[in-house]
This record gives structure tokens, sequence and C-alpha cells, in this order.
């Protein structure tokens, strides 16, 4: 019954920003630069990884984490200073649907928020180059300002209570189910992010389109 009262209390909704509203592959990116695949392979799976990239969604600055890593690598300097020089470059389009969707929202008066795992640095030309559907949010957390990435709860509760809202008020919306689910304990509403039809079709069972 808890869950049927928090569904019923819904009225916004919460967004991750990469692979939710826009395309981010740095696979894409790099295969343009490395034509090894082999080496391809390696770079990302074993220089540039993941978890060295979320230390700058964690907040620390790209000179000190590109440093360490070139004294790691430096067979790979060029393509390591290159995440950071051109990192808007790993970034790709609207995800298909999503920009209808956010606007749809918006016009039915819903609050728009966002949880994001960016970096500080990367950050403002990305916002600046997506301004047309950033401005329809309300605010936007990231996650290298405030030095908290998801899944870490402490994001989501700072997040509730900047944004305004309490458990049980809020969708929120990312591919990823580990991010989700710590969200769901934080007090969000949970969808995991596919596609924009049945993100939809989430909404409109919902009741907020």
């Amino acid at each position: 019954m808890a869950a049927d009262r928090s569904v019923a209390r819904l009225k916004s909704v919460v967004f991750d920003v990469g692979n939710v509203l826009v395309d981010w592959n740095p696979r894409a990116f790099f295969q343009r630069h490395i034509a090894d695949p082999a080496r391809l392979d390696r770079f990302l799976g074993e220089v540039a990884t993941l978890e060295w990239h979320t230390q700058h969604d964690a907040g620390r600055s790209f000179a000190d984490t590109s440093a360490e890593l070139i004294a790691l690598h430096p067979d790979e300097a060029e393509m390591i200073r290159l995440w950071g020089d051109r990192f808007d470059g790993q970034i790709g389009d609207l995800l298909p649907g999503m920009a209808a969707l956010v606007a749809d929202l918006d016009s039915a008066g819903v609050p728009l928020y966002a949880i994001t795992n960016f970096s500080h640095e990367f950050w403002p030309p990305f916002r600046a180059r997506e301004a047309a559907l950033l401005d329809r949010f309300r605010d936007i957390l990231v996650s290298g300002e405030v030095k908290l990435v998801k899944p870490d709860p402490a994001i989501y509760a700072l997040a509730l209570d900047r944004f305004g809202l309490a458990p049980g008020e809020a969708l929120f919306v990312d591919d990823r189910a580990d991010n989700v689910e710590a969200a769901e304990r934080s007090g969000f509403v949970g969808h995991v992010f596919r596609d924009a039809p049945a993100l939809r079709d989430s909404l409109q069972g919902y009741g907020l389109l």
C-alpha cells in the first residue's frame, strides 16, 4: 500500500543526462582517432577506464587525473589529453524522442530536474550547447560540483532537499539499474530507461502526461 500511495503523489520527474537525454559514447569518438581495434580496446579497457573517468564526476580536475594517467601510460599521452580537450566530441545527439518528451512534460507543467554524474569542468560547455533542452529544467545537480556521485545515497538526499521534494513525489529516470535502485531506497519512484516510447508509456500510466 505504501508504494501505491507513493506513486499517487508523483508530481515531478528527475532525469539522468548521459544515455537518457543524450548519447554518451567514448568508443564512437576514439575509434575515429585510434585505427587499431586492439589498441582501442586496450585504451578504453585499461587506460581511460570508466573508473578513471569517474574521478572527474567526483570533482577531481582533469589536469590532475590526466597527469597521473600519462605518468602510468606515457605511450597514450596524446589520447589521454584528447579525452579532456575534446570531451564534447564523446557526447552525441539527443536520444530519439527525448526532446519532445521533455517539452511535453514542461508544457504540462510538470517540474523537471536532473541528477547527473558529470565533471564540473566539462559541464558548462555541454550545458551551453544543450541550452534549448536544459533551460526547461528548474535545477540540475551536477556530481562534480557537489563532489558526490551516483549511486551514493547522499546525492539523492541532497537532491530531494535542494529540489524541495518529499519522498514519493518524484520519478527518477536513469539508464543504470544500480542508480535507480539507490534512488528508490532514498525515496524516489524509479524507472530504468530503455527508450523514449517506454518512458512515455510509464509517464502516462503515472498520470504525468
